[in-house]
């Protein structure tokens, strides 16, 4: 009988002695199942998939749940764009901090796109006031940094997922002098205001003498030739001061909660069954009189 020390040695003479075909023969190699494959980070792993539009979409998704939990109970907002390379020494930078600060004291949360410039401005005065101050940030190809004057900052990656946030959270927008991103957010907003798309609320430009040169081009060549409605331009009222900026805000505030309670009490009516005149005049955010039912004119 063999010691235990010995069995290992005996053991491997035994096993050199076995033929190949004595030896018990293993099953064939299967395909890796998908599990395997996710599990293991090689060779399987392939993250191409991290580039395809049905990950990206799952991408914007994420951001539209993110900016909708954080702001959803913000409560009544203005939103303010302008230029993010105005310096702290121009008078509309001055002018964007009185108007923050005159908007939360007013009861207004401030939304601005995070950044420097027009929006530092305004979320600056608005923190100065003690109201809450909200930047929507954007990746950029170049490194742009939030302002210090934020009580909430969402980061976005697309665009239009921002774009969103403004319009949705805002009852008004008040555009100082800017660039390209100024200006594309000036003419969607009022594109949707004007096909009926969002409430009336108003779209106010800050500083005549900027947006006079536009607003000739718009009046003498886009409404002169049909491209717009007659009247299409008073969606766009143009305020020099400050106080008045805010007075247009808090009125619009105050017709839309009219507005409501109005649209609240037909709801009830029509509930309990009563009949409700049709064609019954009311007024937008705006003061302006429209009728239930109305066509909107769309622009070409």
């Amino acid at each position: 009988m063999l010691r235990r020390a010995q069995r290992p040695r005996a053991w491997r003479r035994y096993a050199a002695a076995v033929t190949e075909t004595e030896r018990p023969q293993r099953e064939p190699p299967v395909p890796p199942t998908e599990d395997r494959k996710f599990l293991q980070p090689r060779p399987y792993a392939d993250t191409s998939f991290l580039e395809s539009d049905a990950w990206r979409a799952l991408r914007i998704e994420g951001e539209f749940v993110e900016g909708f939990d954080a702001l959803a109970r913000l409560g009544d907002a203005v939103t303010v764009f302008g230029s993010a390379r105005t310096p702290r020494d121009d008078p509309m930078y001055d002018a964007a901090r009185r108007i923050g600060a005159g908007l939360a004291r007013a009861g207004f949360a401030v939304i601005t796109g995070g950044g420097p410039g027009i929006m530092e401005a305004a979320n600056r005065g608005c923190r100065e006031a003690s109201g809450y101050s909200v930047g929507c940030s954007i990746e950029l190809p170049h490194e742009q940094l939030t302002n210090p004057y934020l009580d909430l900052a969402v980061d976005f990656k697309y665009f239009f997922v921002r774009k969103t946030m403004f319009v949705k959270y805002a009852q008004g927008f008040v555009i100082f002098p800017g660039g390209f991103g100024t200006l594309d957010e000036l003419f969607e907003s009022v594109t949707l205001v004007q096909t009926g798309k969002i409430e009336h609320f108003p779209i106010v430009l800050f500083d005549s003498g900027y947006w006079a040169g536009l607003l000739d081009w718009l009046h003498t060549r886009v409404e002169a030739e049909g491209k717009i409605a007659p009247g299409d331009l008073s969606l766009l009222p143009v305020i020099d001061d400050v106080d008045e900026v805010v007075a247009v805000m808090v009125e619009s505030r105050r017709r839309m909660m009219e507005a409501r309670a109005a649209a609240a009490a037909e709801e009830e009516l029509r509930r309990q069954g009563e009949p409700i005149a049709g064609g019954r005049p009311t007024r937008d955010a705006l003061g302006r009189t429209v009728r239930r039912g109305s066509p909107v004119h769309y622009p070409d």
